[in-house]
């Protein structure tokens, strides 16, 4: 099981301005922005089995690592989870609303699964981000 994933970008502001909509219908709100060498942003949703509550699992790092490697984390696809078919699509349109491209209009993908229901998003690193829910209907 993953514990969390940091992507490095080239605009933290923009990074937060569009990820901020996009993850709030999956239930993510900000939950750290600071410095820790650089500036860094964390988004966590709710999880009754941490002792906060929440669980920051999602994390953006301004500008490029000191140990070398690209700008920015690009060409990456990564689906966070949803309990509805309902948040997949508002998943969808806030993140073409926020600056995203459509890359895959929510729907089923029976190909997958037969109750694979999912939308897809190029973010503006050019990550090939989805929202995913697996329950039928």
């Amino acid at each position: 099981m993953l514990d969390h994933m940091t992507f490095r970008v080239r605009d933290i502001a923009r990074a937060k301005a569009f990820y901020t909509p996009t993850l709030a219908p999956l239930g993510y709100t900000v939950a750290f922005e600071g410095q820790y060498g650089a500036n860094i942003l964390g988004f966590a949703h709710p999880d009754a089995a941490e002792p906060d509550g929440r669980r920051t699992d999602v994390w953006f790092i301004d500008g490029p690592s000191p140990y070398g490697g690209p700008a920015a984390t690009s060409g990456c696809h990564l689906a966070w989870r949803a309990a509805t078919r309902a948040q997949v699509d508002a998943f969808h349109r806030a993140a073409l609303a926020a600056g995203g491209r459509d890359n895959g209009p929510p729907g089923l993908r029976p190909d997958y699964h037969p109750h694979y229901y999912g939308a897809f998003v190029i973010d503006p690193e050019g990550n090939n981000i989805e929202a995913v829910c697996h329950q039928p209907g």
